[in-house]
């Protein structure tokens, strides 16, 4: 495959093929594929192991990814109870997780479904498509644009465009994770978060409205420190929202990570608000991924930029309601370099 061919990669259960393209550029390549939008492979020249989790086949996609590489949406992370109101109405989304949360838009979300190639370059690609009313509850056709593309000095930019033709709730995020060194697990990585607070989260990883200060706990990520890290005899599972800004901004440096073992850095720039970061302690997939690789606990880390969770449902939340005429830009630089 050239850099500006695609080819089909697999089939839906719908029958749809799923199509691959490659990408290159600025020390870059790429891998992304049709359904999900997802990031199935990427490398760095100068180092060998892949830099994302993947699957070498799409078949394995459906059954046992946990959102590798993918885009989720309409609304990514979590909202409460599925539960939201917008303009007076009341609305139920789908409870996708453990029967009492919505996550990443449901079952059938973007993430797991299958976008359409409105342009190949040699150095990116961009993919569309329009979530209809009333799938997985939300209201309005809401069509969504990711442009992948490949720039000078190791640069891997994302960007997002959503719009609607009904108020509705919209907020994607690019959901790869990410290993810098090909080892076992990604836990050795450095890592540096530029967020005063996060947001606080109940037992179901909802959150309770609250902010909490990073400020003398082990979830300050303020100073690069190792991403293993203890609350006394335990280690800390990190999958929490670290509040960036009260807004979308002007793009920004907002993280980075590293690993001394391959030197291979990551940083990342964005204009969101917010930033997931889940350590991957859940991840556990049965079947082998990119190379072969086993993938299991702390496999990879995701970085994901984003509006902050459940945010329709916490007045001085980041606004996560979309409405015609408006167009929703989230835009984000991940930033790869090699010492």
């Amino acid at each position: 495959m050239t850099a500006h061919q695609h080819e089909i990669f697999g089939t839906t259960d719908k029958g749809e093929p799923v199509y691959r393209v490659r990408i290159a550029g600025g020390g870059l390549t790429a891998n992304v594929i049709t359904w999900g939008a997802v990031i199935q492979d990427l490398r760095l020249e100068g180092h060998q192991p892949p830099l994302v989790l993947g699957f070498e086949t799409f078949d394995l996609y459906p059954l046992h990814s946990p959102y590798f590489g993918a885009t989720p949406g309409r609304c990514a992370n979590r909202i409460g109870d599925g539960r939201f109101a917008m303009d007076g109405k009341q609305y139920q989304l789908q409870l996708n997780e453990n029967g009492v949360t919505h996550l990443h838009g449901g079952l059938d979300g973007l993430g797991r479904s299958n976008w359409s190639i409105v342009d190949h370059a040699p150095d990116k690609v961009v993919l569309r498509i329009t979530d209809p009313d009333c799938r997985a509850g939300y209201p309005g056709n809401c069509t969504v644009t990711a442009t992948y593309q490949l720039k000078e000095h190791g640069v891997l930019s994302v960007i997002y465009e959503s719009s609607t033709d009904a108020p509705t709730l919209a907020n994607v995020c690019q959901h790869s994770y990410f290993n810098l060194d090909g080892r076992e697990d990604a836990l050795s990585h450095d890592i540096m978060i530029a967020a005063d607070h996060l947001v606080a989260v109940d037992d179901r990883q909802i959150p309770t409205g609250e902010l909490m200060a990073v400020a003398d706990t082990p979830f300050d990520l303020r100073d690069m420190g190792p991403m293993k890290r203890f609350k006394g005899p335990e280690q800390v599972l990190f999958d929490h929202n670290y509040c960036l800004s009260q807004q979308r901004v002007e793009k920004r440096s907002v993280a980075l990570a590293r690993s001394l073992h391959s030197g291979v850095s990551l940083e990342v720039r964005t204009t969101e608000p917010g930033v997931q970061f889940y350590a991957g302690f859940k991840v556990d997939v049965a079947v082998p991924g990119l190379e072969g690789r086993q993938y299991g606990p702390f496999a990879g880390f995701c970085l994901e930029t984003q509006i902050w969770p459940d945010a329709v449902n916490h007045p001085g939340f980041p606004d996560a309601v979309l409405r015609p005429g408006q167009v929703l830009r989230q835009e984000t630089d991940y930033v790869f370099s090699k010492n």
